[in-house]
């Protein structure tokens, strides 16, 4: 008993002592408590010291005086010897400064002064954890805009320089090269191409460190991507080779992971003729490591290519000068450029392997006389030497769809030209437009195999004799090919495209029988020949008399040409009787260097799976969509057999990167290559499992607007479907059809969504989950007001009075519910008018007053009083209806129980009845 009485004594000894020290504490001053654990021997009080600075700035703000005097004392705290002590004011200094900058009249330049050389300083600071906080810190600052651009330049620019010097210890010198890397886009082009950018360029060739050449190739991208192009061609390309041939493969791979942010950076020649083979290189490396980088870096690096006049997409562009616009052509076409009045010889265009008909100008007059004005050499309409002959389809997916000899001038394929002041008020051609023109064949000249006169308007005699090739004749073959294409294309001659390629073809068809009935003796001594021009042939229309005049031989080739394209073009495909797999062509074309393209369909190989990366064929998937739009769709067919690859893949995720991108693919492809070659790929994924399955249904809607409505309307069928899945706790998977069912109410007439949606929307109204209850009130209101506002409106009573019987009058108490939330959702989103809503939902909502669940009577109470009453059919007039409502709200307001009597009597402010309706679901799971 001694000992206890001694022990209680000592206890409270030290209660008593603690007392008195937590009542000095109180008596000091901020600025004094400050001082005191500043000054203390315990490392914990002084980290304390450093975790209140801003709570003791917040308690002093008024005086301008003891602001100065707590900032003093954090560099007085800097100097703490123990690390942890500096590491936990460093974390707080991006706090202090954003506090100094909302009080700066009071204490102005506090930041640049007390608190700035404290992080500069830091920076090289022994202590790694110190270096690490310092520099977290500094980038917040910079990216908060924190410190002044002066500060900048003057205090931290020329530390980090200094810390890359060669004296730096290693660690120090690669930190430092990393933050002058990710200050760079903060800093802006300026700071970074005077005071960053020498010194990275050298430290791109550190030849004793290969850590500070990794973290630079690591971080090229971003540095070429602030100093712009010409910096990037001139300063930093050369240390990119030398860096991509390291002798370290880590050095290496950081080059392939940034190598797209480096193409963006340079003009097309130099990404075609240096970049590519650089890349090429890297795939071929001999490190595994690296060339897995390079392949995951293909497809990014094949988008850089993109180029939006050959994509085959819609867009409109801004007027240029002509001088920009002269050669942003170069840059896309790479063939020479002529001034705008000059006419381009078909001599002249490069000989390709796979270039379209030579350009010729064309000159006459439109329908209503006016004279076809000529575009400027941005928008041009023929390309020189071109592979395709823009002929694609590029108008919304919706309107393709659409049948094409309905269409209105400058609209369907005409709308994606770009547009053009002189030419909105005269008559459209398409043709005209987009093809390269092929030359008119004027039989008015003469054929020999030695000499022939040029095509003149003063005659024969007017002009010295040319030497005239030896005329070209089609082959029985051709000319029976050339017949069957024309028989092919007479069904569609109603679209005046299609009209003036049966007339090209029909001409030239007419002059080769012509030229292949002459002796070659008699070609020299014939009189010209006289030949009505074909019907439908446009007048005036002929060769430019500036230029040499192409003859039959000439023209034999052009149609040799557009015969080999309208065989492969899409918009043809199915209006000419040609379907996409008649004829495989090869997988070549000029938008990106070849050998890039034949690494990136190899990266289906199994090969590869095993030599590189497990993986390969998800990055090629992932990918497919950038690689399709800077192909375009005229060259599909070079990526359609490595898409049927992909979405075969064994491995299922491989097979969901598809399905979640397919929707886009279709965007770039348009409507008939979609209904072609992604439809029954689209098919496929549907029968898949949930995991690949839930990329289509996430996309549904925007997959199926770009079908033509009777394509779209088989996948009515299938829709029942997604209410099958693998797993039934899987009820995301009902939640996102319930949200996609919404947005497919806009692509189906009424009767379809009454067939068809209806049911599925009734089946997830009663689902066992309550998240995807409610987003399907959400699709029953949005199809009670389709169907209400179909004539005749029956389709929508019909489905009112189904959702009394199977909802309103349902047995159990929740299906009761759900009808209490759908005539709720209904009056909140308008989508009945009031009269009808009380014609057709309100008695039978009323009834449930006398409900037997005091949840179905809470939420009627909600329902009544926070929503029906706020609208203006029943607050301001004295009908019938607000005496019913009035009525049931007096019954509910007497109601046993105390919740519903609470929601009926009163009118909680700032609730939204969507919020409390949905707590109210969720406790109903």
């Amino acid at each position: 008993m001694a000992d206890l009485s001694l022990l209680q004594e000592d206890l409270q000894e030290d209660a008593d002592g603690s007392l008195d020290f937590v009542s000095q504490d109180e008596m000091l001053t901020p600025l004094g408590r400050l001082d005191k654990y500043a000054a203390s021997d315990n490392v914990f009080n002084r980290q304390m010291v450093a975790r209140s600075l801003l709570d003791t700035l917040r308690e002093v703000c008024d005086d301008e005086r003891d602001c100065i005097a707590v900032l003093e004392r954090i560099s007085r705290l800097a100097d703490d010897s123990e690390p942890t002590v500096r590491a936990e004011l460093m974390e707080q200094v991006p706090h202090i400064a954003l506090f100094c900058q909302e009080n700066r009249p009071a204490i102005p330049y506090a930041f640049s002064k007390y608190l700035l050389p404290i992080v500069v300083r830091y920076l090289a600071d022994q202590n790694n954890q110190v270096r690490k906080t310092s520099q977290a810190a500094l980038l917040a600052l910079l990216e908060q805009e924190l410190i002044e651009r002066f500060d900048v330049e003057t205090k931290v620019c020329p530390v980090l320089v200094g810390l890359t010097a060669p004296d730096s210890t290693d660690d120090v010198k690669t930190e430092a090269v990393a933050i002058m890397c990710r200050m760079a886009p903060m800093v802006g082009k300026d700071i970074t191409e005077r005071l960053i950018l020498p010194r990275f360029c050298e430290m791109c060739c550190d030849c004793r460190m290969f850590h500070v050449r990794k973290v630079c190739a690591a971080n090229f991208g971003d540095i070429c991507s602030v100093v712009g192009q010409q910096a990037t061609e001139e300063m930093l390309l050369p240390r990119f080779f030398q860096l991509c041939s390291d002798n370290v493969w880590g050095v290496r791979k950081a080059c392939a992971e940034c190598f797209m942010a480096v193409s963006c950076a340079t003009c097309q020649e130099i990404r075609r003729t240096k970049l590519s083979a650089l890349f090429i290189n890297l795939i071929s490396d001999p490190s595994r490591w690296v060339r897995q980088a390079a392949f995951q870096s293909l497809g990014p690096f094949i988008s850089t290519f993109a180029n939006p006049s050959s994509s085959g997409q819609y867009f409109k562009e801004e007027s240029k000068s002509s001088e920009d616009a002269s050669v942003e052509d170069k840059n896309r076409t790479r063939d020479q450029e002529a001034p705008e009045d000059v006419q381009i010889r078909p001599e002249d265009a490069p000989a390709e392997p796979a270039a379209g008909p030579p350009r010729v100008e064309l000159e006459g007059t439109l329908k209503d006389g006016t004279e076809n004005p000529r575009r400027p050499p941005g928008e041009a309409a023929a390309l020189v030497g071109s592979s395709v002959l823009c002929a694609w389809s590029s108008e919304p997916p919706q309107e393709a769809a659409g049948d094409e000899k309905d269409r209105k001038p400058g609209h369907g394929r005409s709308a994606s030209r770009l547009e053009e002041p002189g030419l909105l008020d005269q008559e459209y051609n398409s043709f005209h437009f987009w093809r390269t023109p092929l030359p008119e064949i004027d039989l008015d000249m003469e054929l020999g195999q030695g000499s022939g006169s040029p095509l003149g308007p003063e005659g024969p005699g007017a002009a010295p004799q040319v030497s005239v090739p030896g005329s070209a004749s089609l082959t029985m073959a051709t000319r029976k090919e050339l017949e069957e294409l024309i028989e092919n294309l007479e069904p569609h001659v109603d679209d005046p495209d299609v009209r003036a390629q049966v007339d090209v073809l029909a001409a030239a068809l007419r002059a080769s029988s012509l030229d292949a009935c002459d002796e070659p003796g008699e070609a020299a001594r014939r009189s010209p020949v006289q030949d009505e021009p074909a019907a439908g042939e446009l007048p005036g229309c002929g060769l430019s008399h500036e230029a040499s005049v192409p003859l039959i031989s000439d023209a034999v080739e052009d149609v040799d040409s557009a015969l080999c394209y309208m065989r492969h073009d899409p918009d043809l495909g199915s209006d000419g009787g040609f379907s996409p797999d008649e004829e495989r062509r090869p997988r070549v074309q000029d938008v990106v260097p070849q050998a890039l393209l034949d690494q990136y369909l190899s990266m289906t190989d199994p090969s590869r799976a095993q030599t590189v990366d497990t993986e390969i064929a998800k990055h090629c998937a992932y990918s497919l969509p950038g690689v399709a739009l800077t192909l375009g769709r005229q060259n599909w067919h070079c990526l359609r057999e490595t898409y049927e690859t992909l979405a075969s893949d064994m491995q299922w995720k491989v097979r969901r990167t598809l399905a979640f991108s397919i929707h886009e693919l279709a965007v770039i492809l348009g409507d008939q290559l979609t209904a072609a070659d992604l439809v029954p790929i689209f098919n496929g994924f549907l029968k898949d499992l949930d995991e690949v399955r839930i990329g289509v249904l996430k996309h549904l809607h925007d997959f199926l607007k770009l079908l033509h409505v009777d394509k779209r309307r088989e996948y009515l069928y299938q829709l029942q479907e997604f209410l099958v899945t693998d797993n039934s706790r899987n009820w995301r998977f009902r939640a996102e059809l319930a949200e996609q069912l919404i947005l497919l109410l806009e692509l189906y007439s009424p009767r379809d969504v009454y067939d068809y949606l209806r049911p599925i929307a009734l089946s997830l109204c009663a689902d066992k989950v309550s998240s995807v209850r409610w987003i399907s009130y959400k699709l029953v209101s949005e199809m009670v007001r389709k169907l209400h506002r179909a004539a005749p409106p029956s389709f929508g009573v019909d489905l009112i009075h189904e959702l009394v019987e199977n909802f309103g009058r349902c047995p159990r108490w929740s299906g009761r519910q759900a009808f209490v939330f759908v005539c709720q959702t209904v009056i909140e989103d308008d989508c009945l008018p009031m009269d009808q809503f009380a014609l057709h939902l309100m008695p039978h909502l009323l009834t449930l007053a006398n409900d037997r669940v005091p949840n179905v009577r809470v939420l009627l109470a909600k329902t009544l009083r926070q929503t029906l009453l706020e609208k203006e059919y029943f607050s301001a007039s004295a009908s019938c209806h607000q005496e019913a409502v009035e009525q049931t709200i007096v019954a509910l307001q007497m109601d046993r129980d105390s919740d519903v009597k609470y929601f009926a009597s009163t009118h909680p402010a700032g609730t939204r009845i969507s919020e409390d309706a949905l707590s109210t679901a969720s406790s109903t799971y």
